[in-house]
C-alpha cells in the first residue's frame, strides 16, 4: 500500500511540474505579436511581461492559463487521493491535502523552471494563486485583492505580487489557529510566499533604486509584427 501511495505522490508531482512547465505566455506572445518574450522586457514568460510585449488581450489569456496551471494539478491530486490514507503507528493520516499542496508547488516549480525552456520561465505568481484558489478560495481571493490593490495604487506589479503572496499567508494564520483551517494550506501559502519573494529579488533591488518598470509600460519591439492585442 505504501508503494502505491508513493507512486501516486510521484504522479501528482510530475503532472504538476509538466503542466506548470507549459510556457503559455511565450506561445501566446509569439502567436499574437510574433516575438519571443524572453528577449524583451524582464525576459520572463508570465502575464506581466506578455502585457509589455503583446498587449492586454494576450496578457489576459496568459494569466488565465497560468492560473489553470495551478488549479488543475490540485484538483487532480484531490481526486486521485480522495480516499487514501497512510497508517502510521496506529493512526490514520489523510494524504489528500498534502498531495494537493505537493501538486500545486510542483506546478509553480514547473512555471519557474520549465523543462521545455531549458529550465527558464516566469515568477510563478499566477500559478501560485491558481493552486491556492483550488485549495482555499477565501485566502486566494483575499490575497488577489491585495495584489490588485497594491499594483493598482503603486503601478508596480512586482510590489503588488509580493504583498498579495504575503497577504495570503497572513490571513491564513488566524484562519488556521482560530477557525481550524487545514495546516497544509498554511504551509502552501508560506512556501509560496517565500518563493515569490525570492523570485522578485531583482525587482526589489530596482524598487529600492527607483528603476522598477511600472504597470502599463510597453516594450519597443524591433523587427516584429505589431501586436493585435494592444
Amino acid at each position: 500500500m505504501t508503494g502505491i501511495l508513493a507512486a501516486k505522490l510521484l504522479a501528482v508531482a510530475l503532472f504538476g511540474y509538466l503542466l506548470g512547465s507549459i510556457p503559455f505566455g511565450l506561445m501566446i506572445a509569439k502567436r499574437s505579436a510574433g516575438v519571443d518574450v524572453r528577449n524583451h522586457g524582464s525576459g520572463r514568460t508570465g502575464a506581466t511581461n506578455v502585457l509589455r510585449v503583446a498587449g492586454k488581450k494576450a496578457a489576459l489569456l496568459s494569466l488565465i492559463l497560468d492560473l489553470l496551471k495551478g488549479i488543475v494539478p490540485v484538483v487532480f491530486a484531490g481526486y486521485l487521493f480522495r480516499q487514501d490514507y497512510l497508517i502510521l503507528s496506529g493512526y490514520g493520516f489523510w494524504l489528500t491535502r498534502s498531495a494537493q499542496v505537493l501538486a500545486g508547488l510542483s506546478a509553480i516549480a514547473g512555471h519557474k523552471w520549465s523543462v521545455f525552456l531549458k529550465f527558464q520561465g516566469g515568477r510563478g505568481v499566477a500559478t501560485f494563486f491558481g493552486g491556492l484558489l483550488a485549495l482555499c478560495p477565501a485566502a486566494a481571493l483575499f490575497g488577489g485583492e491585495v495584489l490588485f490593490l497594491g499594483a493598482g495604487l503603486t503601478r508596480y506589479v512586482s510590489l503588488g505580487s509580493i504583498a498579495g503572496a504575503i497577504g495570503t499567508y497572513t490571513i491564513l494564520v488566524p484562519l488556521t489557529i482560530l477557525n481550524g483551517f487545514p495546516f497544509e494550506y498554511l504551509v502552501y501559502a508560506l512556501l509560496g510566499a517565500i518563493f515569490i519573494i525570492i523570485m522578485h529579488r531583482d525587482n526589489i533591488a530596482r524598487l529600492l533604486a527607483g528603476k522598477e518598470r511600472r504597470l502599463g509600460e510597453r516594450v519597443k519591439i524591433d523587427n516584429a509584427t505589431p501586436s493585435s492585442s494592444s
